[in-house]
Parts: C-alpha cells; sequence; structure tokens
C-alpha cells in the first residue's frame, strides 16, 4: 500500500553525488588534478538540511543573490528498518519503497565535496507525496528518468546508469554510521542539469513512480 511521505520518508535526507556513470565520466580530468589526485573511491556524500524538503505542486524560492539554479531529478530510496554494517546482499532487506526527488542546486565548482550553501537553501529538495513500496518496483536500477521544464523535455536518463547500485550505497554508508528508518538516500542526478529561472514549471518523472511538480517563484 503506498503510504504519504510524510508519514514514512521522515528522516535525514542523504545525497549522492556522481553517481551516474556519464557525469563521473565527464569529470574524470579533474581528478588527476590537487588536491585529489584520483577519482572518488567511495561515495561522495552531502545532507540535504531539514529546511531543504518541499513538497510536489509547491513553489521552490528561487535565491535573490544567485544568478543560476538547476534542478536535480532522482530516485530516492526510504530506508524501512534500521541499517548497520549491512551487506550489499541483505540491503534491500532494509528498503520499504522509492519516491521521486528533486534535487536542487546551485552550479558547483566541486563535485568531490559538495557545498552546503549550494545545496541547502530553503526548499531546495522538493519529495513526492507518496512512497511506492518496494515490493511493487520489479527492479529499482531500470527506471526510465525525465525532466520537463515548462512542458519540454530537457534531461533523460535512466536508472541503469547509476555508478553504485542501490545495495552498494546501503552496504558502503552503513559500514560507517548507521541509516536509520525514514531516512531517504538521494541516488544522484545525470549529467547535463539545466538551468531554470523564476516563473519556470519543473516536473521530475520517473516510471512506475509517477511525477514531482514545483514551480519556481523569485524570493
Amino acid at each position: 500500500m503506498r503510504r504519504a511521505t510524510s508519514e514514512v520518508a521522515t528522516g535525514t535526507l542523504f545525497g549522492v553525488a556522481l553517481n551516474y556513470q556519464g557525469l563521473l565520466e565527464s569529470r574524470l580530468a579533474e581528478f588527476d588534478h590537487p588536491p585529489y589526485q584520483k577519482p572518488p573511491v567511495k561515495p561522495v556524500l552531502f545532507i540535504k538540511t531539514s529546511n531543504t524538503r518541499n513538497g510536489d505542486g509547491q513553489p521552490v524560492p528561487y535565491p535573490r543573490d544567485v544568478e543560476r539554479l538547476q534542478p536535480g531529478p532522482a530516485l530516492g530510496v526510504v530506508i524501512g528498518r534500521n541499517a548497520s554494517r549491512v551487506s550489499a546482499e541483505n540491503a534491500m532487506a532494509h528498503v520499504a519503497g522509492y519516491l521521486v526527488v528533486n534535487e536542487f542546486s546551485l552550479p558547483e565548482d566541486s563535485y568531490y565535496r559538495p557545498a552546503v550553501k549550494a545545496k541547502c537553501r530553503d526548499g531546495f529538495c522538493p519529495l513526492a507525496s507518496e512512497v511506492v513500496p518496494a515490493s511493487e518496483i520489479a527492479d529499482p536500477h531500470t527506471l526510465p528518468l525525465r525532466l520537463f521544464v515548462n512542458g519540454e523535455l530537457r534531461q533523460e536518463n535512466t536508472t541503469a546508469n547509476l555508478v553504485r547500485s542501490i545495495p552498494q550505497l546501503i552496504a558502503e554508508i552503513s559500514e560507517f554510521m548507521t541509516l536509520h528508518e525514514g531516512d531517504v538516500l538521494i541516488t544522484g542526478t545525470p549529467e547535463g542539469r539545466v538551468d531554470v529561472r523564476p516563473g519556470d514549471e519543473v516536473v521530475v518523472e520517473i516510471e512506475g513512480l509517477g511525477r514531482l511538480t514545483s514551480t519556481l517563484v523569485a524570493e
């Protein structure tokens, strides 16, 4: 049975950067230079703080002090029971379900070290109204994902292109910290992010999960 997001996705919002193959490949040259020297070997995590939470159909503030803002279509994974040092083989037993997420961000200078100022503005993380139970999704790694701006398709990808699968993410993250019931893993945004402006209607669509709509409103 589908449940309201506010009932089950009540915990911390964990984002994962560089988790689409195309995006990672497009940034590989940067990792040849200091201070990195090599691509990341563990998930690059960031947190969308509680002030970023937003809902379907709600306005997203366009900050007055920025020139560019980018939506980030993403698959959200809702943790159904606490996960600590969980193996990849057992990880999916800790998943309650899935939802559509739009992980808004300012353009970033470094994907390796996501900036709080770019990620954590008010209203920058709309979540779909319903969580789709894991039992209703045969394979969360084959879901087409699309972004529309004012009705025009601007971005298209699939969760088949994740660098780390959902079980891998849960295993690697729960190795050093407990994921709690109600936490949400935002599994990554694909390459090709687009700029949006005040007044734009932004829709994220994930096949099998539905659509999430946001309208940009100038502060």
